[in-house]
């Protein structure tokens, strides 16, 4: 006589019980939707094979933004009264690039101080001190102008309530981060903040980078630093980046 063996998938499925407390499935979401929380290009349309010229005309834009901000002057006596404004006396150094397009194409020679500026730096040194903040153009000479000063004024309290004492503060043109470790060994800082701009970007041309570096010496690289990135309007604002650094 054939036997019926019931498998498991076979079982009759239990009714809903009136007391599970399930978790609804959330609700769908739209490609607006996504828009409306980035400033990411997503959900662009097109036209026939093409991209929407609207699309294309807001993306030429902010290219053309993040290479003027490349590519912007670095005001340092607006930055040296700014800051001079906050109480400081700023020093001013330059690195060994001799314009932007050295700067751009030999990245070694942002790394390295002038001769001049060696001996500059070594003539204000009053011994040892806690921290140096270096403020530098970097990338973005434009990212610098608009938050260098006012996250200067954010840290101050920060710093002062840690018991950090700010030793100097330099303003450096054509520097890339690693200037801020000759700079700290020659003024004997034990801790250096490098405010520079960041590489532009499509969606945010003005961003600013801190960079931390404690027991500096030459020849670090990058991974043995602390960084807090993404310093402006539509990133992490002034008072959250020195609460952080601090």
């Amino acid at each position: 006589m054939p036997r019926t063996i019931r498998s498991g998938c076979a079982r009759h499925r239990s009714l809903p019980n009136s007391d599970d407390k399930r978790t609804p499935a959330p609700p769908s979401r739209s490609l607006g939707d996504l828009r409306n929380l980035t400033p990411a290009r997503v959900g662009l349309g097109r036209a026939g094979a093409s991209m929407p010229t609207r699309a294309l005309l807001e993306f030429t834009l902010a290219h053309a933004r993040a290479r003027d901000a490349v590519h912007a002057a670095f005001d340092v006596g607006s930055l040296i009264s700014g800051l001079g404004d906050l109480g400081f006396a700023p020093i001013e150094v330059s690195s060994c690039a001799r314009d932007r397009q050295d700067y751009l194409r030999r990245p070694d020679l942002g790394r390295k101080l002038d001769s001049a500026s060696e001996h500059g730096l070594a003539s204000r040194r009053r011994g040892p001190c806690e921290l140096a903040i270096v403020v530098g153009d970097g990338l973005s000479p434009a990212a610098v102008h608009a938050h260098a000063i006012e996250l200067v004024r954010s840290l101050m309290p920060q710093l002062a309530a840690a018991g950090i004492e700010i030793g100097h503060i330099v303003v450096a043109s054509g520097a890339r981060v690693a200037l801020g470790d000759e700079i700290g060994a020659i003024l004997g800082s034990r801790m250096i903040v490098m405010l520079i701009g960041e590489r532009p970007g499509l969606s945010s041309p003005d961003s600013l980078g801190a960079y931390l570096t404690f027991g500096r010496r030459t020849g670090l690289t990058d991974a043995e630093r602390n960084c807090v990135s993404n310093i402006h309007g539509m990133g992490i604002g002034c008072d959250e980046a020195a609460f952080r650094i601090s």
